[in-house]
């Protein structure tokens, strides 16, 4: 258990998903004693991500940890100038810098890397081909789980995709960063690359995208260690 004076904890979903992933995640911290606070972006725009985000950290108690799941990287490097604003915990996520997007940072995969199988914009949104879904998102997912994803996936605004940050919150607090070595939606080395560049306290394991739902228990022992640092 952990005192009084520990930080909340806030965790972010990434693109085709919503918040109800981070369950277990959130049950392993509930159960540690962490305040934890789960965001439902709307995933239309960053900047309305931005603001939902920032609405769940003024609801908690002490300052805050964010965390967050490959798109929601580049929400919770924008909205880390809350005042309340401690820390960052990348899971598989971007970590954009100032004037970059997730569309910019995406534009230019690493030789020889898995492109994720998103399909052509309708009515300004995204999707990812359902068939493929399982395989390149969540390919260490129960197959039952990772069929239900596929056909609850949220779609991704073009408008969050790509939008633009303003001052990244990596550049002023400390973070930590979850690489995937088995990821097929964000590559590896740039997982790598990013988290060099924030200066991240970096872990790597050989997992999915969907890491906090395949292997729980390691992305709530780093949020925890992130939470606890001083």
């Amino acid at each position: 258990m952990v005192d009084s004076q520990s930080r909340s904890i806030v965790l972010v979903h990434g693109a085709f998903a919503d918040g109800s992933g981070w369950e277990s995640v959130y049950q392993m911290l509930k159960n540690r004693g962490f305040e934890v606070g789960v965001v439902q972006n709307p995933t239309i725009s960053l900047a309305g991500d931005v603001a939902a985000t920032r609405a769940v950290i003024e609801a908690q108690s002490n300052s805050v940890v964010l965390v967050g799941h490959s798109y929601g990287g580049a929400v919770i490097t924008e909205a880390g100038t809350h005042p309340k604003f401690a820390g960052l915990v990348f899971v598989a996520a971007f970590a954009p810098d100032a004037g970059e997007s997730v569309g910019s940072l995406s534009a230019n995969p690493p030789p020889g890397a898995t492109l994720p199988p998103i399909l052509p914009p309708q009515n300004g949104f995204l999707f990812l081909d359902k068939a493929k879904f399982p395989a390149s998102f969540a390919g260490d997912v129960n197959a039952e789980k990772a069929r239900f994803m596929a056909d609850s996936q949220t779609p991704w605004g073009l408008e969050a995709v790509n939008g633009r940050i303003s001052v990244p919150a990596w550049r002023s607090k400390p973070s930590w960063y979850l690489v995937t070595s088995d990821d097929k939606m964000i590559p590896p080395d740039a997982q790598r690359f990013m988290s060099k560049r924030a200066g991240s306290s970096v872990i790597e394991v050989k997992g999915s995208h969907a890491i906090f739902l395949s292997q729980p228990e390691v992305v709530a022992r780093l949020i925890e260690a992130a939470a606890q640092a001083r």
